[in-house]
């Protein structure tokens, strides 16, 4: 029991502001209102406000306030500390000028917490400047470093940096914090360099630095990438013992996550004898980052069995590995968790939710999601319209983007329109697509970038205006890059522009001379000119120079058994009864008017070998006979990295064959882009699907048969889900009523094929 002695009561609530216990404070109150009133001391009253600032309380911290019949400076100080530190900057300033109003003087306590305050006005705000009057007027600048301090940080995060500069040059005094904050505000605003030059700064002040000023130069080397100089600083680390604070090591981390040194990233953490939920969070995004998309999802796992409750960071985090790995199923479960977690309604989680069913597929599902949420900032909107990219769904593309506009509330950024010139260039808006293009810098002030280029020659080409296109190239004022010649190599090969596309291919091989993908693409585009004597010469230039064709291969996840499959491999214990299920498809394609394309295949061979050749020696049937021998209800995870022959031919039977698959819903991803696929080759909402194959622009692929196989990569993990024949009707791109239905997933984007009748 309480006794009556007000210093036991002010003892009372400290307990209770370091438990962080409501329920021990509003007893002490209730204790004190008891025995005390109406007489509180104005001590206790002191206490009461700053057990509910602390707490974060604002409605009792208010009242005790105006309970209080003649507050003090600390009560007062004590508000305003607790409403700028919760994010309440109007209340701590309303609460700052009231102070003044009474004639109350601040002290060196009360002035960093309206600079803290202060610190979140708007740029052009004059409260930050006025405060800063005052701290002049009563004496504490320049001399009192911890009000320097708050003024300085002040200066920076409202982005008047020429006032914080000559702010930190007339400290007469300045201590770390003072260095720190230079540091750490460099690094948010994007100066690493500056960073850099602070703590050399600081160091020959004579100065030593703290766990902040360590963490800040690390952040510095990470968002520079100066991987050497950050080796360095991390054997500084570990002789003054720096390594042991968990903030460090954390940085240490990112650092090396961000400088893609994955492998020492995974050093430190394993060496970490105290991990907290942002250790894990920062190994998660080590990996997702370096396209270890299955070790992230690992390591978060593993952060569950260690005891670690979802945060908003780490779901969003892992969320985005499932956009790797084109995880439907885990990003469900991930959403469970979200939802079971009560974060879900977050924005940066609900953000992350519509980028991976985006990317995954699941585009209602994306809809969903945004349409439920309460706020959406910029990342959201360019999610909800990548997400109708990957599907060549230009229309909501366009629309999406429209009402990003109209709303007002945030404006486009570059992402945003390479999202929207990817959505009208696979959607076939060639008009549309051009159009923005050429007046994005008018409209947006966004100057077209390399990714812009690349997307507006995927575009044109696309719409076999590949002389259109080159002419664009030849006006870029910057140099052109790998993707945009690809984008003009792989129209030109489509639509038979040889010339144009020798052209294209030279520059290629310049840029990048041993890369075996655009070799092939210009043999395969000689060969389906009938130049067989050029593209001969190709493959012996290959040969001769060293260049090396991996062989096409892909692989499924069946029970947890990976199986892969070669061009022309015979080894897999099922073969036999793969061949004979691929031999009974092939009949019934054929009996479906099914005709072998030849004109892409890669030799020379007569007619006759190129149709017996054409579709049971594809390792991606290989995987279709697997999957349609084995399917049972469940889930079946299936990857395709790499085609050996054209995207055309593949393109047209993998159509049959989700023709052809008995009511199963199959997925295929073919490294970059997603195509419907309409019963009996009917048109559907996607534009051109063949060319849109043969383009490597952003997020696109110039061959099929370039893509080094990687199937030990868990970035190209893919599904395959049994769906029963009766399907449902859709209502927008291709316009058909689905029966069974066969989904092929080219690298991001998803498409479906319907089975049962068209």
């Amino acid at each position: 029991m309480l006794a009556t002695d007000p210093q036991l009561l002010a003892a009372a609530v400290e307990a209770a502001i370091a438990s962080r216990s409501p329920r021990l404070g509003r007893a002490a109150h209730a204790r004190a209102l008891r025995l005390l009133a109406p007489a509180i001391p104005p001590f206790i009253c002191a206490h009461l406000v700053n057990l509910y600032s602390k707490l974060d309380l604002p409605g009792p911290a208010a009242a005790a306030l105006a309970s209080d019949p003649s507050p003090t400076v600390v009560s007062y100080t004590a508000f305003i500390s607790g409403a700028a530190q919760h994010g309440r900057p109007a209340q701590a300033l309303s609460a700052f000028a009231a102070m003044l109003r009474l004639g109350l003087r601040p002290n060196d306590f009360t002035f960093p917490s309206a600079f803290k305050a202060a610190a979140s006005a708007p740029s052009q705000s004059t409260i930050g400047p006025q405060v800063h009057a005052l701290a002049l007027r009563f004496g504490y600048l320049p001399d009192d470093a911890f009000v320097a301090c708050g003024a300085l940080d002040m200066y920076f995060k409202t982005g008047r940096l020429a006032l914080a500069r000559r702010l930190f040059e007339e400290m007469p005094y300045r201590n770390v914090v003072a260095w720190n904050a230079v540091m750490t505000n460099a690094v948010l605003d994007g100066r690493p360099l500056e960073t850099v030059e602070a703590y050399f700064g600081l160091r020959e002040a004579g100065g030593m630095p703290n766990v902040v000023s360590v963490c800040a130069f690390f952040n510095a080397c990470a968002g520079a990438t100066y991987l050497s100089l950050g080796e360095q600083f991390h054997g500084f680390v570990v002789k003054c013992g720096f390594e042991t604070d968990v903030s460090v090591s954390n940085s240490m981390v990112d650092f090396y996550g961000k400088c893609r040194r994955v492998e020492k990233a995974k050093a430190v953490f394993d060496g970490m004898g105290v991990r907290n939920s942002v250790s894990w969070c920062c190994m998660v995004v080590a990996y997702a980052q370096n396209g270890g998309e299955e070790e992230a999802f690992s390591v978060y796992l593993g952060a569950r069995r260690a005891g670690e409750e979802p945060t908003d960071f780490m779901v969003s985090s892992v969320l985005t590995t499932c956009a790797g790995l084109l995880g439907l199923d885990q990003g469900r479960a991930l959403h469970a968790v979200a939802v079971r977690s009560c974060i879900d309604a977050n924005i940066f989680v609900a953000s992350a939710l519509v980028d991976m069913y985006g990317k995954c597929g699941g585009i209602e599902d994306a809809e969903q999601v945004f349409l439920d949420m309460p706020q959406r900032n910029l990342v959201t909107w360019n999610a909800m319209v990548g997400g109708y990219a990957h599907i060549g769904d230009a229309q909501n593309a366009l629309a999406v983007f429209d009402d990003m506009i109209k709303c007002g509330e945030t404006a486009p950024n570059y992402i945003t329109l390479v999202n929207v010139l990817a959505a009208c260039s696979r959607g076939g808006l060639t008009k549309e697509g051009y159009e923005l293009f050429k007046t994005m810098n008018d409209r947006f002030g966004i100057k077209p970038r390399i990714e812009h280029y690349a997307c507006v020659v995927d575009l044109l080409g696309r719409a076999g205006m590949e002389e259109q296109a080159y002419e664009i190239i030849q006006g870029m004022p910057m140099r052109p890059s790998i993707s945009v010649w690809g984008a003009l190599l792989g129209a030109c090969k489509m639509h038979g522009k040889t010339e144009l596309g020798k052209i294209a291919a030279e520059k290629l091989f310049e840029l990048d001379p041993h890369d075996s993908g655009n070799h092939v693409l210009l043999s395969n585009m000689l060969a389906s000119a009938g130049r067989w004597t050029e593209a001969t010469d190709v493959r012996k230039e290959m040969k001769n120079v060293g260049i090396k064709k991996d062989p096409g291969r892909s692989w499924i996840t069946w029970k947890n058994v990976v199986h892969v499959f070669q061009a022309k491999d015979t080894k897999h214990e099922m073969n036999n009864e793969i061949q004979a299920l691929l031999a009974k498809l092939k009949s019934q394609m054929q009996a479906a008017g099914y005709m072998p394309d030849t004109q892409y295949a890669l030799y020379d061979l007569e007619e006759e070998e190129k149709e017996s050749e054409d579709l049971v020696m594809h390792a991606s049937l290989g995987i279709s006979g697997t999957t349609s021998a084995n399917i049972e209800e469940g889930i079946l995870e299936s990857s395709l990295e790499e085609m050996k022959r054209t995207s055309c031919s593949v393109y047209s039977e993998l159509c049959d064959v989700g023709k052809c698959t008995l009511g199963e819903e199959v997925c295929y991803r073919l490294s970059s882009e997603i195509h419907d696929i309409p019963p009996m080759f009917k048109h559907c909402g996607t534009f051109s699907a063949p060319p849109s194959m043969m383009f490597h622009g952003v997020g696109m692929l110039h061959d099929l048969s370039i893509a080094s196989a990687a199937p030990e990569r868990g970035a190209d993990l893919y599904e395959l889900r049994g769906a029963g024949a009766s399907g449902r009707e859709r209502s927008q791109g291709g316009g058909w009523r689905a029966g069974g239905r066969a989904v092929w997933i080219a690298g991001n984007r998803v498409a479906r094929a319907v089975s049962g009748g068209g």
